[in-house]
């Protein structure tokens, strides 16, 4: 910049806060704009606020993804050391990233815009690209919204697109919000799950299909079911992930790396790795990372799985201890509120209420996920900041919902062995073991004779010429555990 231009970015510069106190004027292709003192971000950011007044805060791009993108940003900058770009440059780039992976910046509202924006995310990118170049000129002792020494497109960007560094950093949030929420969520609750199961395993207990009464199964062997639903959700998830590890950074636009060196994306695909602590590698296909969103589709599949998981176990959870006198009362859960008034001894199932809500918002978000994935053209998915923020709300929300669910219900459930010892001596379904020893007709018979007469089983099968010596030989519940001999 000439002194002439310096002269005169001064001056529109003093006369633009004589206009709008408090501002400060940043120029773009489409003329001047006037951006608040206090905030890090620039023309591209404060014209996305404007155009795009879309919900509150609520709506904002999430906290994980820009985080990320500061990851993303911090490796292309140490990447560009070798690529070109100025060592000190790339220096102070990778020092201001610091600031935007900690939250630091974060906390001072420099990431104001909402998901609702560009569909590769360019805004969301280039509000990254500004702040981070406005952090770096400050650590490099110049003024901030003059891009002199440093540029947001020439320098903070240089060697990216929006369409492939937004769509690494939305892999990269997901992947550690997985490790850093779900998977220590998802163990302890396959852990409880799996205490239950070897605690109850000697508590025998009426089955029950079509919500009818069935033969006779142990409340360990019943809690073993929701122990295994979890751990096959967990491999599945795994799985998955190794396909969400494989970034297209480098890409650029389209994929065909087009204005970067040979070497960055290897570079910085390391660099992302050893700054996250996570197994990323490069995309064995760009094309189809960039142009699709299979892998995160692929990945929320199995968190839908997991909720469809959850969903069933906590209406079962419910259903066994509904009561307290009329319902079925098999399993006693802790009390964590006050009972409702004028209702004295009800313990409301408000955890499985809420992790049920969660199971059904999870789905809702799959649709979501799907429909975005599935909608985009070409080279880009014009979809990502929906389907990015959908996929990490899935995560928070199941991970929360089941470190909540374990501490306060799961944990403290017991069983109400009276309850349950009452259902399983009385149950008609025990005719079952008579079948093998007078057949099927003559057992139904007596089954449908006890139930119409409101008797119990022995009496009908004495009545029928049993002797009660071999209904108590025939009839022993422990056998009806396991196959027979």
């Amino acid at each position: 910049m000439s002194f002439d231009q310096k002269e005169i970015f001064s001056l529109m510069y003093k006369l633009a806060r004589l206009i709008v106190p408090d501002t400060r004027v940043e120029f773009d292709s489409m003329g001047p704009v006037h951006i608040p003192l206090d905030r890090m971000y620039g023309p591209m950011t404060m014209r996305s606020l404007m155009k795009f007044p879309i919900g509150g805060v609520e709506e904002r791009m999430p906290r994980s993804i820009i985080k990320a993108m500061g990851v993303v940003k911090k490796a292309a900058a140490e990447a560009n050391k070798g690529c070109g770009m100025e060592e000190r440059l790339c220096e102070a780039i990778s020092k201001a990233c610091d600031d935007v992976i900690s939250g630091k910046l974060y906390d001072e509202e420099h990431f104001p815009l909402v998901i609702w924006q560009s569909g590769s995310g360019e805004h969301t990118n280039m509000n990254v690209n500004e702040v981070v170049c406005n952090r770096a000129i400050e650590i490099l002792g110049g003024q901030m919204g003059t891009k002199e020494p440093v540029d947001p497109n020439e320098h903070v960007n240089f060697s990216q697109s929006p369409n492939d560094a937004f769509s690494t950093a939305v892999r990269i949030a997901v992947a550690m919000e997985l490790q850093e929420n779900l998977y220590p969520a998802l163990r302890t609750f396959i852990d409880l799950l799996c205490k239950k199961m070897h605690d109850w395993e000697s508590i025998v207990k009426i089955g029950r299909t079509h919500m009818m009464d069935a033969v006779p199964l142990t409340l360990g062997q019943e809690f073993s079911g929701y122990y295994q639903q979890l751990t096959n959700g967990r491999d599945r998830l795994d799985s998955a992930l190794s396909r969400l590890y494989e970034l297209p950074i480098g890409g650029n636009d389209v994929g065909t790396g087009l204005n970067t060196k040979e070497g960055f994306e290897e570079t910085c695909i390391k660099r992302i790795a050893e700054i996250s602590s996570l197994p990323f590698v490069k995309s064995p296909n760009v094309f189809e990372s960039m142009s699709t969103c299979d892998a995160l589709v692929e990945l929320h599949g199995q968190l839908n799985t997991i909720a469809a998981s959850l969903l069933k176990i906590a209406n079962d959870i419910r259903l066994l201890a509904s009561g307290p006198r009329s319902g079925l009362g098999e399993l006693h859960l802790p009390q964590s509120e006050p009972a409702i008034p004028l209702s004295p001894g009800i313990v409301i199932p408000s955890q499985c209420e809420a992790l049920t809500m969660i199971c059904a918002q999870v789905m809702g978000n799959h649709v979501a996920v799907s429909v975005g994935a599935s909608s985009g053209q070409f080279q880009v998915n014009a979809f990502m900041p929906m389907i990015g923020a959908n996929v990490l709300r899935s995560v928070t929300i199941l991970g929360d919902g089941m470190r909540s669910f374990c501490a306060n219900c799961l944990e403290g459930i017991e069983p109400n062995t009276c309850r349950i010892d009452k259902f399983t001596k009385t149950s008609l379904m025990l005719v079952t073991a008579l079948s093998p020893h007078i057949g099927y007709e003559r057992s139904a018979a007596i089954a449908m004779a006890a139930h119409r007469n409101g008797t119990t089983l022995k009496q009908e099968a004495l009545n029928a010429g049993i002797e009660s010596e071999e209904f108590i030989k025939w009839v022993q519940i422990n056998n009806m555990l396991h196959p027979s001999d």
